[in-house]
């Protein structure tokens, strides 16, 4: 297997993450040194120093004052960028795959299409100018000789708070609607995986942009509430734990400042008596341990309803034992380590707390090894005889860990995904089309699949979340993030000549 690594790992990851200021790489000169830790391997991979608040500062600047011309540019010149960014990542997906593996720890096939996901929001964004001219809104003569429109404006520097799990996928949420609607863009990537986004700003570097328009700085929470207090961030986006969400939203909303913050989830996914188990399983299975359970629309919670409930139990065990736990540069791989030591016994600790509240152990991956590489790995574990008193059901987990609950109708299993303090994403399994409707209309939930495991929106569509899920009013992708980024201003027009 350690063959098949060295064989594999073609792509040139950097070993020191830089900042990309002005159009330049740099290095923090008094900043903290960071080793980075290949979660799979337990082998240290990179360094990378954190951003102080002065270095913040001349970051945050540096984007302001590229913002005057940057906004002046037409649109259509602006997305002649976006176009040579979409042709630059797409030179460079296999190195950015490679580089998640090694930092993040999952599978290629699932970094791979995290770096497809990201790209098709560049894409979107290219289209910006088409959605300006939809939004636009003319009317003549709202009076006698007199013509009303509205035009939409950039408002100056965006920065964007981005997680350690989807690290290629979700600063592409931002980047591309910030510069395409004329706003200059500063990027805060996770410290614990910054090298993905050293390949991405290489393509942002190829593809031109003027200096200071988009630009990435690494660091901590130091650097995070310097970027927040910064008085010429006109807005911030976020995605991580719901209390850091809430503090984001609190924090850069008392400065003033537009703020979209995504939190975390507790996702159900109901199986009704008619489902179809040869499609809603593998959806199911996929959902829960893909990722190895660290992305916010993972099911890991899932309701049998009725007679459904013993075939689905069978089921679903099958396929929680066909997956192989490993490294994920191995194509072989389903499940790969969790992103951290102190993640993986946080998993351990909310696996422990619901046997004692009285769940059940059905597949017990605590003490899985792998036999070559001393990583954070966590075998598929299951859960079953779980109730929504316990905190297993009313805590996002981050893990491999499927729950298994049931339920004696849909009014009951609607209830219990109701039960959450959350409202990300939820699934129903059915082939009843009232059964469906009767579930989109009373989840409270932003994200609704049927018969889809990862209901994900497509980056034409805005990316939901509500209770505390989603702290704003716009969201991320779609149109919402035109709303976001622009502020109208409505001109009224009379000519005397």
């Amino acid at each position: 297997m350690a063959g098949q690594e060295q064989t594999q790992l073609t792509a040139s990851v950097p070993d020191v993450a830089q900042n990309y200021v002005g159009g330049e790489w740099t290095v923090p000169a008094d900043g903290e040194e960071h080793s980075l830790e290949n979660p799979a391997t337990g082998d240290s991979i990179a360094t990378v120093h954190y951003a102080s608040a002065n270095d913040v500062e001349t970051v945050v600047d540096t984007a302001a004052d590229a913002f005057d011309d940057w906004r002046r540019t037409p649109p259509v010149e602006r997305i002649q960028y976006l176009f040579d960014l979409k042709a630059e990542l797409e030179d460079r997906q296999e190195d950015i795959a490679q580089a998640l593996t090694r930092e993040h720890g999952k599978t290629l096939s699932e970094a791979r299409g995290e770096v497809r996901r990201g790209i098709e929001n560049v894409e979107v964004a290219s289209g910006i100018p088409n959605m300006f001219r939809e939004q636009s809104g003319n009317v003549e003569d709202v009076a006698s000789g007199v013509d009303e429109r509205s035009v939409r404006e950039p408002l100056g520097v965006f920065t964007a708070i981005v997680p350690f799990n989807f690290p290629a996928m979700i600063p592409l949420w931002f980047l591309p609607y910030a510069v395409a609607t004329g706003n200059t863009f500063v990027l805060k990537p996770s410290e614990r995986v910054p090298l993905s986004s050293q390949i991405i700003f290489d393509a942002v570097d190829a593809a031109g942009f003027p200096d200071g328009v988009v630009n990435l700085v690494n660091g901590d929470a130091e650097a995070v509430n310097a970027l927040m207090e910064h008085p010429e961030v006109a807005g911030v986006s976020f995605v991580g734990s719901s209390p850091v969400a809430k503090y984001v939203y609190e924090t850069a909303a008392q400065e003033g400042k537009r703020v979209q913050a995504q939190g975390g989830a507790k996702n159900y996914a109901v199986v009704t008596e008619s489902a179809s188990l040869s499609e809603a399983v593998p959806n199911i299975i996929g959902s829960v341990y893909g990722n190895a359970g660290q992305r916010c629309l993972a099911n890991d919670v899932v309701v049998g309803v009725g007679d459904v409930y013993d075939d689905l139990r069978e089921q679903l065990i099958d396929g929680a034992e066909s997956l192989t736990v490993g490294y994920g540069i191995d194509e072989e791989t389903d499940v790969g380590p969790l992103i951290t030591g102190d993640s993986r016994e946080r998993v351990l600790d909310l696996i422990d707390d619901a046997l004692e509240e009285g769940a059940e152990l059905v597949l017990d991956g605590r003490d899985y090894e792998h036999p070559e590489y001393d990583g954070h790995f966590l075998g598929p574990t299951f859960l079953e005889g779980v109730t929504t008193d316990m905190e297993i059901t009313q805590t996002e987990i981050f893990g491999p860990v499927l729950c298994l609950a049931d339920a004696s109708d849909l009014g009951e299993a609607i209830e219990m995904v109701n039960s959450t303090r959350y409202g990300n994403a939820s699934s129903i399994y059915t082939e009843r089309g009232g059964e469906a409707r009767t579930y989109r209309y009373e989840v409270d939930a932003g994200n609704i699949g049927v018969n889809v495991g990862v209901c994900a929106p497509m980056g034409f569509f805005h990316f939901g979340g509500r209770k505390d899920s989603f702290f704003g009013d716009l969201h991320a992708q779609g149109e919402d993030a035109v709303n976001f980024y622009t502020e109208k201003t409505i001109l009224i027009e009379r000519w005397n000549q």
